[in-house]
Formats: structure tokens, sequence, C-alpha cells
């Protein structure tokens, strides 16, 4: 009997000690978030304590993040969430956790009553698998949704109750974290129709681009009332960029890239007249292809940080990192810039040249890449096949100056400079050209 007695008492003290270490556990020990207003001015407070968002979109490079004064990273989904939080934690980043909800902009049907179950189902297990977290910061639900694949018209307002359950469901089980969805632009319609079917987001979130230097007045137009966060910006959007006469979009070269950045987050963050904005998210702490390979990540394929990096981290930090990127100010063929929309005769010599230098007087040296043009261009950020690249004969290639062969084959062409520094650093910049006899 008295074994028996010491046995239960041993296991009730394990069980005692196992309930208050895991009490103790801070990776399940959820951080406090609240978006509120304080002298006029809405910010996120963690634990008590001011926010100042200052983040990036991606999950990669997040030492990189940390280092450049960064201090949140925003997913467009949960899948690799585990890893994502427990990344961020050991870099002191917050995530705005991402749960994804399908577009009819791609498809999703809004009537199918099944696929929406399924993914309510989908989107509350990643609720529950992560709500604890201390690095989660809020749940940003659907991305986008405004979107849709009928030019003028509304999305099916269904879309907006599928969001309003999940929404329902994280303010009833989470009520740590703060939730919002995303809007393609600021349409003061889309807005109005998506608040009238889900009243409680605790804020909303926009996606600009070239637009982000008139938030001021964007902000007035839709009359917002709401505290908003700008979940996405980054470069001119290909959208908004003047195009060849055959219909090429023409990006920038990285160094007016970056500078056009830098301002743009000053007119319409860090000057905002409304007390509304709640800081955002830069588009993209990465690479992807989307018309070009260059046109939105922050750095290469091959890992090398553009200018644009640095001058996030001058916004993040206050200063400059003491390794800069290469400044590319412009690209020329035949002494045409893109807007002068170059045709070439096929198989004849062309000259092109690239205009770079370097803040630190590092060597650089140039990398020459020819692609065709993309075939299928995609819509709101879905995936894009990047086009096959191009051989071609170089005549001469010296300080900057490429004599090259143009293609034989009649068609659209994009030439691409690549300049490094050798110490991880690269500008970029491109020019589309049409082959024509």
């Amino acid at each position: 009997m008295k074994n028996n007695l010491k046995i239960a008492a041993l296991v009730t003290m394990a069980v005692l000690l196992f309930a208050a270490c895991k009490e103790k556990d801070p990776m399940q020990t959820p951080s406090k978030v609240q978006v509120k207003a304080v002298d006029g001015k809405y910010n996120f407070y963690v634990n008590g304590k001011l926010f100042e968002l200052k983040g990036a979109g991606g999950g990669g490079r997040l030492a990189l993040l940390h280092k450049s004064g960064g201090n949140s990273v925003r997913s467009w989904s949960s899948g690799n969430g585990t890893s994502m939080l427990d990344t961020a934690y050991k870099y002191n980043l917050m995530v705005a956790m991402g749960l994804g909800m399908g577009q009819e902009l791609h498809g999703f049907n809004y009537d199918d009553t099944a696929a929406v179950g399924k993914q309510y189902r989908r989107n509350i297990a990643a609720v529950e698998m992560y709500k604890n977290h201390p690095s989660l910061l809020c749940w940003v639900v659907g991305n986008e949704l405004n979107l849709s694949p009928n030019r003028g018209l509304p999305v099916n307002p269904k879309v907006y109750d599928a969001l309003k359950d999940i929404v329902d469901y994280i303010h009833k089980e989470d009520p740590n974290h703060p939730v919002t969805t995303t809007f393609a632009g600021a349409s003061k319609e889309h807005i109005r129709v998506a608040l009238e079917r889900c009243p409680d987001l605790d804020f909303i979130s926009l996606q600009v681009y070239g637009a982000l230097a008139r938030m001021p007045e964007i902000v007035k137009a839709a009359e917002l009332t709401k505290p908003f966060a700008i979940t996405e910006y980054g470069p001119v959007g290909h959208w908004e960029m003047p195009r060849t006469e055959w219909g090429r979009e023409i990006e920038e070269p990285s160094a007016k890239k970056a500078a056009g950045i830098y301002d743009r987050i000053q007119k319409g963050i860090v000057e905002d007249p409304t007390g509304l904005c709640l800081g955002g998210y830069v588009f993209l702490w990465g690479q992807k292809q989307e018309r070009t390979p260059t046109w939105y990540g922050m750095f290469l394929k091959s890992g090398e940080a553009t200018a644009v990096v640095d001058e996030l981290t001058r916004y993040w930090s206050g200063k400059y990192p003491e390794n800069r990127a290469p400044k590319v100010d412009s690209l020329k063929i035949e002494v045409k810039n893109a807007v002068d929309n170059i045709y070439l005769k096929p198989g004849i010599k062309c000259t092109v040249k690239v205009f770079a230098s370097d803040p630190n007087n590092d060597p650089l040296t140039i990398k020459w890449v020819m692609l065709k043009e993309v075939i299928e261009r995609s819509q709101g950020g879905a995936r894009e096949i990047e086009p096959d690249g191009v051989t071609f004969e170089t005549v001469s290639d010296i300080d900057g100056e490429l004599v090259f062969v143009s293609p034989k084959e009649e068609g659209e062409y994009r030439l691409f400079a690549y300049v490094y520094d050798g110490k991880d650093k690269a500008g970029t910049a491109n020019v589309p050209f049409y082959v024509k006899k």
C-alpha cells in the first residue's frame, strides 16, 4: 500500500512538473498584440510596447532582414509556418501569418460549399497550430480577394462571407492577435462591400506600388476610417510602367528603382498625415519571375542583394550598409533607351552600353543575358514561367560596352546587364527590343 502511495505521489509530481515546464515554455507563450491609436496615431503594440512596423514579404534571408533593421516578415500562406515562426523568433522578428484563400481570379468557386468548407477547416487548423507562438504578430486572411476574373465586375459577395467565418473564428479562439485581409489597390467600392459583409476586421491591408506616393489622396478618396497597413509595396508595377509599341513593359534600372522606392516610402508611409497607416511590408524579400526575373525581387537568383536592400536598410535603420550595391542608371542599345522602341535587323552587329558605378569604388564585372519574352503573362502575382535564354554571338565586351550580333530569328527579346561588385551586391538593367526584317 505504501509503495502504491509513493508511486502515485511520484506520478503526481511528474505531472505537475510537466505542467509547470509547459507553462514556462517560451515557444508556447503568445504575445499580446493590439492595434490602437495613441495621440491620434495608430500602431501595433506587442505586450504593451510600441511596435513600429518595418516589414518585408518573403520567408528567406531573415538574418539579413534583422541585420538590415527590419522587424517583421509576412507570408502568403501557413504552409511553412513552424519554420518561419521559429526562425523569426531566433532573429527577434514578428510574423504576419498568411491564411490562404482561393481567388475568383484564379478559378476558385465560392458557390462550391464543399470547397469553401475545406478551405475553412484548413485555415482554422492553422490558427490552432500557430496562435500561441510568441513571434506571431497578426493574421492575414486571404490575398487580394477583390480581384475579379471579369474586369469591371465585383467578386461574388460570398467571398467575404467565407472571409467572415474565418475572421469570426479567430476572434473567438485567439484574442491575442488582430486580423486583416488585403486589397489590390484601394477601391472605395471594394472596401465598402468587404466591410459590409465582414465588418470586424481589426485593420485593413492595401497593396500599392507606384501609387504609394499618393496614399494621402487615395485614403481620402476611399473614405477610410479604419487603420491600414501597406502589405505590399515596392517598385513601380509592370501595369503602371510605359510599354513598347509591341506591348512589352519597360522595367526601371536598379538605381532608379531603389531611389523611387525610398521616395515613395517617405511620402506614403513616413509622412502619413492620416494617423491611420501602420507601416508596411516591401515586396519581395527574395526573387521571383514576374514579367522579368528582376522586376520585384530584392535579390538575384544567384543570391546577390540589389540597391533596394540598401535603401530599405537606410529606411529601417537610419543608415546605409557599409557595402552598397552597384549603381546601374541605364542601358542603351545603339544609343537608344527602351522607350525609343528599339527595332533591330536580324544578324547585324549592335552596340549596347550599360552605365554603372559603385558607391564604394569596387571593381565591377558585367554579365550579359538575353531572354525571349514571357509567353503567358500571369495575373495577380500568380506563378509565371521564366522565358528561355538566347545564345548570341559576342564581338567584343569592354568596360560596360558590348558589341553583339542580333538574333537571326524575328521576334521579341530582352537584353539584361547584371553588374556585380564581388561582395554579394549587384545592380541590373534590361531593355526590350524587336528583331524585324
